[in-house]
């Protein structure tokens, strides 16, 4: 069963609005003096849904306040490209949620994710990305490393690290989805452990 569908025995707040909203900025700042003008030029930024869409936006808005420009945003959906949740759900039909309107060949690709964990949904946006074109360079900018990583995967830009335990379940809250922007970190009993 999933997380959201379960009570949690303990429910922190992590981040707040204002320090989210904090954080998206410090993560633009970082890609502009991270990359040269060239990449800064072809950059695109892809927002791993459901969560990563609305954060690639927000990072969008925030580097064309930066720069000037904003960068085009695509979304990505990664289920077909998930081993993990092939193996459970059987093969999808389609990818429709996956859209973007600019060509990935020779662009700077910067994924954006809310939470990152194992690494698998990473890896498989990566592969999905890779299906469209070749770009130059792919980056990853999540706004919370919760660690737990079972492949060789780091953020280039990360708003928050938490140390949180297989029991636990790093929640974040969107006003676009979800009526309000929050991070919580949600405690739920061990045998309950993130699947």
């Amino acid at each position: 069963m999933p997380m959201s569908h379960r009570t949690p025995l303990q429910r922190e707040l992590i981040l707040n609005e204002e320090t989210m909203r904090t954080l998206i900025l410090q993560m633009a700042r970082e890609v502009t003096l991270t990359l040269d003008e060239s990449q800064l030029e072809t950059l695109a930024l892809m927002g791993i849904l459901r969560r990563g869409k609305p954060l690639a936006d927000r990072l969008a808005d925030a580097l064309h306040g930066l720069l000037g420009k904003r960068p085009p945003v695509g979304a990505l959906s990664t289920t077909l490209y998930r081993d993990d949740v092939r193996m459970r759900l059987g093969e999808p039909s389609d990818k429709a949620a996956t859209y973007f309107d600019f060509d990935v060949t020779d662009r700077t690709i910067l994924l954006v994710d809310d939470v990152l964990a194992a690494g698998r949904t990473i890896r498989a946006a990566m592969d999905e990305v890779m299906d469209y074109g070749r770009p130059r360079c792919i980056q990853l900018a999540c706004l919370v490393d919760r660690g737990g990583r079972e492949l060789p995967i780091q953020p280039d830009y990360r708003g928050w690290i938490v140390h949180a335990q297989p029991h636990q379940w790093v929640a974040v809250r969107l006003k676009e989805l979800d009526g309000e922007d929050a991070v919580y970190v949600e405690t739920y009993a061990p045998h309950e452990g993130i699947t």
